[in-house]
């Protein structure tokens, strides 16, 4: 027992070392976990990978399994498995009480993909090897070996593939499933002759679909360039420009930088994990709206030249009718910038209880009259004056009027459509609006303490006070995810549009909707961009012309530079306790952005 908890122990240990990325920005100690870690990779080869099911492919279509067979270092395996899809752990020691695994069979009945940890100590395990044979008849299985290139013996009869490594460690276990999600490709055959069926020259070449996960150095970087993004996100939370934040760095699809720092709030010692939920705000422009219109446009169901009033029956007696929905994604329909529901909620509005009269949650104890949004909020946004037309004006109505125009097309809800169509198949897993339906609090970053609208600690109902009103799901705020969720929709966006071995986007209408395409502003279809007025060094100093992303309200930001193969994530609370400038003042998210173009560079010299 105490062997099997420093193991697991170990396991973790190496776990925070290597799969948090470069969180002790150290080249030479980097170098060393990389020659490690390529060392084993050259053992790792693919079997009876006849069918292609290496790498998973249609992870919509999945319900995910992992089962331990007495693996020590299945907390590493599931881990990164998680990182690619929800993967649900299971361990054969919790069944030691029946004499076969006919329970841990049947706690499986909802999975239709089950992942096999296994070492060669445990093939002589009766109970084991039945197992898989059975499981096997009826489930989708791919066996992940650890160890003695004999031991493949016992499974001579198997079809399902498996993914072999002589290795029985730690790093192994980090390796595997990156594999089997298609984040590294498998080019290796079998060196020697192990059985009848696995011989000499047995192996299956993959492709790479998905993000790696590893260290700065596999991306040809110096983690020590890297090292001063400690020291800005300390200068953030000493400054109170936000008490906690995540950066995730991606580049040429690979992982090579992911770390959390300061704590959930000032006045907690939670602290914030790569993990964590955060309210998106503006991101969910490009994120969920931005996509669907992409997608509808891709099939010839929106036409960008067509005018709003054509998908919208409402819209055609207001002064919207005859702008275009082009204009709409420039931020150049007209529009004025916001209006502030949130002033005009009045007593009799809301109710601190639900109820048929009361049935849309705002916040904790909050609840707005049935038809605020449908009855007010809706035509005061389709019968605002139209000023600007023409000109740059950034508006969210811009995009209350998409999700409207969304929805009418896909006649789905927007949040149902952005999570079937991209979020699910892209193993997206917190990805979405309204995250109190589906995780708990303390997974979801606190934004702000609204003293003035809700009254309370907002954590998981989104901040913007429109988006509130509406229900939560709006199509310029609402949106929640953690970071490496951001960074598998941007990769996929850095790609052109594949991802997974999925087409979901032709490269050109990714090309078109994030390249200039104003003649009065820097913005894209959807997407913000670089900003070619040098003097504002926007989104830094160091960005590229060929950058696009967004930025949130809260204290977020994406940017996709296809120059230097980046997608940079910085998520942040900066509204918490209250809303302050000192983020932007600071220029936090720049100057962090600027330390990964700039080792970017260096690489280069």
């Amino acid at each position: 027992m105490k062997r099997n908890r420093l193991v697991v122990l170990a396991a973790i240990s190496f776990f925070n070392i290597l799969c948090l990325m470069a969180c002790a920005q150290d080249h030479a100690n980097n170098e060393r976990k990389l020659s490690v870690a390529n060392s084993i990779a050259k053992t790792i080869v693919v079997l009876n990978n006849q069918d292609s099911v290496i790498p998973l492919k249609s992870l919509d279509h999945k319900n995910i399994a992992s089962v331990s067979l007495g693996f020590a270092y299945s907390v590493v395996f599931d881990s990164l498995a998680n990182k690619y899809d929800k993967v649900t752990s299971f361990s054969a020691a919790n069944y030691q009480d029946s004499v076969n695994l006919n329970d841990l069979e049947d706690d499986l009945k909802y999975y239709n993909t089950v992942l096999v940890s296994i070492d060669d100590q445990h093939l002589t395990n009766a109970r084991y090897t039945n197992f898989i044979n059975s499981i096997s008849k009826t489930k989708k299985v791919i066996i992940a070996f650890f160890g003695n290139g004999p031991g493949l013996k016992a499974f001579d009869s198997l079809q399902s593939p498996i993914v072999f490594t002589a290795q029985n460690n730690a790093d192994a276990a980090a390796l595997v499933p990156q594999y089997i999600f298609g984040g590294i490709a498998a080019e290796n055959k079998l060196t020697n002759t192990f059985s009848a069926r696995y011989t000499v020259g047995s192996g299956f070449v993959t492709t790479k679909t998905r993000l790696k996960y590893t260290v700065p150095e596999d991306a040809g970087l110096n983690s020590n360039g890297l090292s001063e993004i400690d020291a800005i996100a300390a200068e953030a939370i000493s400054q109170k420009a936000t008490p906690g934040l995540v950066v995730l760095v991606a580049k040429d699809g690979k992982v090579i930088f992911n770390k959390a720092y300061g704590t959930h709030t000032y006045d907690t010692t939670v602290p914030d994990r790569v993990t964590d939920i955060f309210d998106l705000a503006s991101v969910t422009k490009i994120a969920a709206t931005t996509p669907a219109v992409m997608r509808l446009v891709e099939e010839g169901k929106l036409k960008l030249d067509t005018t709003i009033g054509t998908y919208i029956a409402k819209a055609r007696t207001s002064p919207m009718n005859n702008i275009q929905v082009r204009e709409v994604m420039l931020h150049q329909a007209g529009f004025i910038p916001y209006i502030p529901f949130h002033d005009y909620v009045k007593t009799g509005d809301y109710s601190r209880d639900s109820s048929a009269a009361y049935p849309t949650k705002v916040a904790d104890q909050y609840y707005i009259k049935k038809g605020f949004f449908k009855d007010f909020m809706w035509p005061k946004m389709l019968n605002s004056p139209i000023r600007t037309r023409g000109k740059y004006v950034y508006s969210d109505i811009s995009m209350y009027v998409m999700k409207d125009i969304v929805e009418h097309i896909s006649e789905e809800p927007l949040n149902q459509y952005a999570y079937e169509q991209f979020y699910k198949p892209l193993g997206m897993q917190t990805a979405g609006f309204l995250p109190r339906n589906r995780f708990s609090k303390d997974q979801i970053i606190p934004t702000e303490q609204d003293t003035y609208f809700r009254k309370t600690l907002l954590m998981g109902y989104v901040h913007d006070q429109g988006a509130a009103l509406a229900g939560g799901v709006s199509g310029h705020a609402g949106l929640f995810a953690s970071a490496n969720d951001l960074a598998i929709l941007y990769q996929m966006m850095l790609n052109r549009g594949t991802y997974g071995g999925t087409e979901y986007f032709k490269p050109q209408t990714v090309d078109t909707f994030t390249a200039k395409q104003s003649n009065v502003s820097r913005r894209g279809l959807g997407f913000d961009r670089w900003d070619p007025d040098t003097t504002k060094h926007y989104p830094s100093n160091l960005a590229s012309p060929q950058t696009y992303g967004h930025t949130g309200y809260t204290g977020t930001c994406v940017w996709v530079d296809p120059s230097r193969g980046l997608v940079y994530i910085f998520l942040s609370n900066r509204v918490n306790p209250t809303v302050s400038d000192r983020l932007s003042n600071l220029k936090i998210r720049g100057r962090i952005q600027d330390v990964v173009n700039k080792t970017i560079d260096d690489a280069k010299k």
